[in-house]
Order: structure tokens, then sequence, then C-alpha cells
């Protein structure tokens, strides 16, 4: 469902909202920002996917939206700087909404001539759009936008601009469980991520999930104030008691494979980064109720497709195919 539709659920309190930020550069190395109608302030184009969307697709509508502009080259960022997350992205809104933004982010290239044929859409999103020099920005608007502008600063020897305080990010919950309760079964963003863990011999930990019987990896929902790496490493401690020394982000699945349905109805977009643990350490001890069966299994061993939790978790375990197969 649309985030206004949650809203008026849900009111002011912290959402977790799935963004995509979109950095455009003109031939100098200047960046494209958008003087934004909330604030006055100065940020990168952007904003909330749409359910089903993917990254990519929502990047090319909102820099249409709030530009006009098509940007033949757009292309999503490595993954590793792609990410955006955890309590750093808390802002809040002129209207007082709370929101916490996780995402990923998108880099093109156009000419400075391009804006001479913008034309924002009439939302009052965009006020004025301006090319900007890394080294001479205008106020930014809130720390998504300063830490993308950092991220492209870094890349010729900048330093970060300073970030605006946020409060500590909530105790863990449910909050997914907590929006189930107002929304119904109606599509929902499920931000999280999963991990896949290899044993001594090369196999791979597969849970039997308690919920659907099904086989997945470990990993589970995002909350509040979490980054997509902390997400990972809680999931696997909870579900596995395992703990891994370095996480490393693989891929992002978002998008309209990804809708999943639940045996008791409720549907949720799968927004996931798939990560490899390395080093791991600790006793293998399933969680109760959550996970009824554990298994390693070697690369001819996996379960028959039917057998796992949804495609996200077999193309999850395609990847781990490829990295076994170089």
């Amino acid at each position: 469902m649309s985030i206004l539709e949650l809203r008026k659920l849900w009111g002011n309190d912290p959402l977790i909202i799935v963004c995509v930020g979109v950095l455009i550069q003109d031939e100098t190395g200047r960046i494209l920002l958008q003087r934004r109608g909330d604030d006055g302030l100065w940020g990168e184009p952007g904003g909330a996917l749409e359910p089903g969307e993917d990254f990519l697709t929502a990047a090319r509508r909102e820099l249409l939206e709030e530009t006009g502009l098509v940007c033949p080259d757009l292309h999503l960022l490595p993954i590793a700087e792609a990410l955006q997350g955890g309590p750093e992205f808390f802002s809040i809104y002129p209207n007082g909404h709370e929101v916490y933004i996780v995402g990923m982010r998108a880099h093109g290239t156009l000419p400075a001539s391009a804006l001479d044929h913008a034309a924002p859409d009439d939302s009052g999103e965009t006020l004025e759009l301006r090319w900007f020099a890394l080294d001479d920005l205008p106020p930014i608007s809130k720390n998504v936008n300063r830490l993308s502008l950092s991220l492209l600063r870094s890349r010729v020897g900048l330093p970060p601009l300073p970030l605006e305080p946020t409060p500590p990010a909530p105790p863990i919950g449910n909050h997914l469980m907590e929006l189930r309760k107002l929304v119904g079964p109606r599509p929902l963003h499920a931000p999280g991520a999963n991990v896949l863990v290899t044993g001594e011999q090369g196999c791979l930990l597969l849970l039997r999930h308690g919920g659907t019987g099904k086989w997945t990896v470990p990993g589970g929902s995002l909350e509040p104030g979490e980054s997509f790496e902390e997400c990972a490493r809680r999931e696997l401690f909870e579900e596995t008691g395992l703990r891994a020394a370095t996480l490393e982000p693989l891929e992002m699945f978002c998008g309209p494979d990804y809708r999943y349905m639940y045996l008791h109805g409720d549907v949720v977009d799968n927004v996931s980064v798939l990560y490899r643990a390395e080093d791991v350490a600790g006793q293998l001890t399933p969680q109760e109720g959550e996970v009824l069966e554990v298994g390693w299994f070697g690369l001819d061993e996996l379960p028959e497709d039917e057998e796992l939790s949804g495609t996200l978790i077999q193309d999850n375990l395609k990847v781990w195919k490829r990295g076994q197969s170089v």
C-alpha cells in the first residue's frame, strides 16, 4: 500500500521507508540538486518505491517526476556504495512524519546543457534545479542527502559533510507485525537481510522455517534504525546462535519477482540484501519455534525449488551456487 495510505493508519510515528536516491553528475563532476518544496533546502532527486517496484525503475520514475529528465546511463551503484540505512537516516518532515530511510543509490551522467530542458511535474516537490560543485554545496536537507554527497566527495578527496544529530534507534520489536495489525493482509514492503553460511565442508546452512515448513537461509525483517548489515547480524544470531566476523553484501533483491504471500494470506514485497558470512563462530542453536530443523547441503544436495520458501530464497541459492562453481 502507498505511504499516504499507511500514514492515515499509522500517524506520525516512525516508519521504515524504502527509497532510492538519484545522483546525477555533469561532464565536470558537478552534482544536480533540487531545492525541495517541503523545507526549502537542497537534496538529490529521489523518493519512495511504489509497491512491487524495483530500485532502478523507481530511480527513473523519480528523476522524471522531479526534474523532467531522462538519464540513459542511470544505474545502481555497486552494492557497498548503494546501500542506505541505519540510525543516521532518521528524519522528521515538516508535517511531523518520522521516517527511517533504507534503500539504494543510483548514479548517472548528463551534460550540463540538459538542465535547459528540465521540466519538473506540478507536485511542488521541486522548487528549483541547479548544478553544484562538490566543494561548493548549498544548505543540504537531511542526512540522507548529506551521506550521498559525502560518498561522491570522498571520491575526489573531500571531507564528509557534517550530519544532523539523530535520536537513538528504538528498541528491537516487530515493526512489520505492528503494521499488520492496522493494514491486514495488504502488500507491505519488507526490507531485510539474508545470510549465506558455508561450513567447513563447503556445505550451505539451511533452516526449515516454523511458519512455512519450507527451507530458507538465516535472515529476516529489518527494524527501525537498523542498517541492512545490522539486521543480518541480529537475525543470524537469533535464528542460529552464530556470529560472523565479516558480512559481505552480495546482491539486493527487490521488485515484482519477490512479492510473497504467506499461508495466512499476508503479502510482502521483499527488499532483501544477501550477505556472505565469513569467519563464523559459535554453537549452532536453532531458534525455538522459529526453526524446525537445520541442515547442511552440498551443491548437488539442495532442496527442490518447491521445498524452498519462495522465489527470494531460490534466487539466494542461485547466487551461492554461482560462487561455488567459480
